[in-house]
Formats: structure tokens, C-alpha cells, sequence
């Protein structure tokens, strides 16, 4: 009777021992699946650690590119206003000419000294929005124009229009 009693047991025992080997083989995969997964993420992490240095290098390499056009945008508005300044001392001094005979001489003189006195402003204001800058620019690979040789050059023109308006009235 232990006979056919053993054999169900028998027949337990090896099914659980098969189940046993399929958990044991079910495992076996799981951890080569973590494994493999642990060396993605590594891979993964160099990669970003990687691009990361490479958008940092970028970024600054774009920081000093955008300080370098802002210099050149602070520099071609200097220009512009010098260009104004000077045409509006040209027209000044054109309108005195030519309109004296055209206009009572009074209004000619007045459009020529509120021509000229705009070419001074503008000779101030180059000045000014050249020197005030509201943030400092960070390392530039291009040398500014040096301010000692601005602000002469303005104050030079800003003479020449005051000389200008004073040969306006006086002639």
C-alpha cells in the first residue's frame, strides 16, 4: 500500500520540481534582462553625460557669438547716429542757403537751427547710448572701438554744429 501511495506524491514532487526549474530558468532570464537593461542605461547616461558637455561647449560658444553682435550692433548705432547728426548739420546749414531767398529770412533761420540743433542732439546721443550699456558683455573675441576716441569725435562735431548755428544767425 506505500506502494500506490508514493507514486501520487511521486508524481507532485516532480511536477513541482519542474515547476521549480521553469521559475529557476524564468529567473535566470529576468536577471539577464536587468543585466542588459543596466548596461543600456549605462550607455545611456555616458551618452547624456556626453551631450551635455557638448551643449555646454555650444551654449558658450553661442554666448560669446551673441556678445560679439551685440558689440557690432552697439558700434552700427554709434554710426547711425553720427549719420544722422551729420546729414541733419548739412541740411541745416543747406536750408539757411537755400531758403533765404525763397522764405522771410527769420523762417529760413529757424529750420536751419532746429535742423542743426537735431545734429547736436544726435552727436549727444550716440555718445550716450554707446557708453551706457545696462549689462556688461561677457568675454568678446572682437576688440570695441576705444571710447577715448568716441567721445572727442562727438564733442568735435558737437562744436561744429554749434559753430554752424551760430554762422547761421550771424550772417
Amino acid at each position: 500500500m506505500s506502494n500506490t501511495s508514493s507514486k501520487p506524491v511521486v508524481k507532485q514532487a516532480a511536477k513541482a520540481a519542474e515547476k521549480l526549474a521553469e521559475s529557476g530558468k524564468a529567473v535566470e532570464r529576468t536577471s539577464e534582462k536587468l543585466a542588459e537593461s543596466g548596461k543600456s542605461v549605462e550607455k545611456s547616461t555616458k551618452a547624456v553625460e556626453r551631450g551635455t558637455k557638448e551643449v555646454v561647449q555650444d551654449t558658450n560658444q553661442q554666448v560669446l557669438l551673441a556678445a560679439d553682435r551685440t558689440l557690432l550692433a552697439i558700434e552700427r548705432t554709434f554710426a547711425a547716429w553720427i549719420r544722422t547728426g551729420l546729414s541733419s548739420l548739412a541740411a541745416g546749414v543747406g536750408a539757411r542757403a537755400l531758403l533765404e531767398e525763397v522764405i522771410p529770412l527769420w523762417l529760413a533761420r529757424t529750420t536751419g537751427s532746429v535742423l542743426v540743433v537735431f545734429a547736436g542732439f544726435c552727436f549727444i546721443a550716440a555718445v550716450w547710448r554707446h557708453l551706457w550699456r545696462p549689462v556688461p558683455p561677457p568675454g568678446l573675441d572682437l576688440r570695441p572701438i576705444p571710447r577715448g576716441l568716441l567721445v572727442p569725435l562727438s564733442a568735435f562735431l558737437l562744436l561744429v554744429a554749434i559753430a554752424a548755428l551760430i554762422g547761421i544767425w550771424a550772417a
